[in-house]
């Protein structure tokens, strides 16, 4: 291929997160002048999928000129700082409201990294392991905060050497974008690319639909429903389920535990939960928001309220006297000792880290408890696993018997369903090119494609995978390359890792159901005899 200056000639699309996953959104574009990325998120799911986050980065940093940022949601914006710490030096590009967003989450994800890395490393010590670094830590996300550039909706913006940007109201998240890229090509119009980030969903209290312009040639689009039709369900509607599921967990006397984004899903959940105690919908009860990085975002909501639908209800909520956030440890820890139907909504969404871990491991084995889940639970998440079933898990190096009541509401989910989504591609027509479909495992990405083709036949509709590399020629894309990295094939799966705590379980539970000290030898020499043939 030539070369331009080191670069190569000609459009190039890569996918390096978010690929036949939900987690790690990263997409590069490069020309033969100038590289740029769409996100940089970090992986979550399984251990095997987070590894990802400690590896090299597939590209060189410090060729990045540039980063357009969708919104502020880890998953997209978590690995910006490692970016920065690995050499890159050029702005980041986001809203406004995104960028006073990450100026809590990124430290706060910097923070979490140093406390998992601290933890890890107390017990690789007592195991003889060697230490590890933390992906990076809050200093550096600080640092990194000094690249960002905030960027109006609507306007373009020039981007690098070529390439020019526009953002668009995804209405999924405050401050949210889907984002226009226009490339400049010798001799014709320039190409134009639209990137979906998280397209909103009808349901959200505090945006307006999403919007983006018609006329595209490639559209690189979000799965994470795209295989689910919610029923018709109006904001109303969705008060009453949420009624129904708080009040049968008050009749069982004890704590509705309520695992939630700290950005967004917990504002809406505190706005709906004080109006129905207002109403006489619910118990009046004490609302414990137990969440250092909930109770910082909750103060930039406060600031964007007047750009917000339903501003006004949101104050109201976050100035009710049973609101109550938590800030130290001791605080956190104190809310254990409680005794009666009371109410957390904890971070982390998935159970994966955070304060709701600690929460769990207190409730779980206890019939009193209501856990209640109002978000997308990726595979080889603790949640997906409490979701999925499961009657036991592995908790903070602990067996924990899942006695809890698991339940579900879907319709807080910040993510349009496959209708909407469908009705989101269908006005960006005409596409002249395709669409490559993102950010969902992979039965939502099957069930997304099926449902473009018959919205158009003609439609060409691609599925890539982590780390492949498609040419944009302006017709139909070209893949030139395939996986880079080992792990790519774990992604939005579960792992070993997986695998291997429900073999301990399972053990466990073998044992204790033999009948004897006989029964238990036996189950250990078949074990053995097992892994000394394998």
């Amino acid at each position: 291929m030539a070369e331009t200056g080191g670069r190569e000639t000609g459009i190039r699309l890569c996918f390096h997160g978010a690929a036949q996953a939900v987690t790690g959104s990263c997409f590069a574009l490069r020309t033969g002048e100038a590289h740029i990325l769409v996100d940089c998120g970090l992986f979550q799911g399984s251990k095997t999928e987070k590894e990802l986050n400690y590896r090299a980065f597939p590209f060189d940093p410090a060729s990045v000129d540039a980063v357009l940022l969708t919104h502020a949601h880890i998953d997209h914006s978590g690995l910006l700082p490692k970016l920065a710490k690995d050499g890159f030096q050029g702005p980041v590009f986001a809203t406004a409201a995104t960028v006073d967003l990450c100026s809590v989450m990124l430290p706060d994800s910097g923070h979490v990294q140093e406390m998992e890395v601290e933890q890890l490393n107390r017990r690789n010590a007592r195991r003889g392991r060697s230490a590890v670094e933390a992906i990076y830590g809050a200093g550096q996300a600080i640092a990194t905060l000094t690249q960002f550039r905030p960027v109006p909706l609507g306007k373009w913006a020039a981007i690098a050497k070529g390439i020019r940007a526009r953002y668009w109201d995804a209405g999924h998240l405050l401050g949210s974008a889907s984002i226009e890229v226009e490339i400049d090509r010798p001799g014709g119009p320039p190409m134009r690319l639209l990137f979906s980030g998280d397209i909103g969903s009808s349901l959200k209290s505090f945006h307006a639909d999403p919007t983006g312009p018609r006329g595209i040639d490639y559209v690189i689009c979000e799965t994470t429903y795209g295989d689910v039709d919610r029923e018709d369900v109006t904001p109303e509607r969705r008060l009453q389920i949420l009624q129904a599921e708080v009040k049968a967990a008050a009749q069982r006397s004890g704590p509705l535990l309520i695992p939630s984004f700290a950005v967004e899903r917990t504002q809406e959940l505190l706005v709906d939960l004080v109006r129905l105690m207002n109403e006489g919908g619910i118990p009046g009860a004490p609302i414990f928001v137990d969440s250092p990085l909930a109770t910082k975002a909750s103060a930039i909501f406060e600031s964007h309220a007047g750009e917000m639908a339903n501003g006004e209800a949101l104050l109201e909520a976050l100035r009710d006297p049973r609101v109550r956030f938590t800030e130290s440890v001791e605080q956190s820890k104190a809310i254990a000792r409680i005794r009666g139907f009371h109410i957390v909504i904890a971070a982390s969404g998935m159970c994966d880290a955070g304060r709701i871990r600690h929460h769990l491991r207190n409730w779980l084995w206890r019939e009193a408890a209501t856990i209640l889940f109002v978000g997308f639970q990726a595979q080889g998440t603790l949640g997906r696993i409490l979701l999925d079933g499961a009657r036991r898990v592995r908790l903070m190096g602990e067996d924990v018997q899942v006695k809890a009541r698991i339940r579900s509401i879907d319709l807080y989910s910040g993510h349009a369903d496959g209708p909407q989504l469908a009705a989101w591609v269908a006005e960006r027509r005409p596409i002249s090119g395709s669409v490559f479909l993102t950010h969902g495992e992979e039965h939502a990405m099957e069930g997304f494609a099926d449902r473009l083709k018959r919205l158009d036949a003609d439609l060409r509709v691609v599925a890539p995978t982590l780390d492949s590399v498609f040419a944009l020629p302006g017709g139909a894309p070209r893949q030139i390359s395939g996986p880079v990295r080992s792990a790519a094939e774990s992604a939005g799966r579960l792992d070993w890792h997986n695998e291997l705590s429900s073999l301990i379980l399972d053990i466990d539970e073998q044992m204790s159901l033999a009948a004897d000290e006989r029964a238990r030898k036996q189950i250990v020499r078949r074990l053995r005899k097992a892994l000394t043939s394998a």
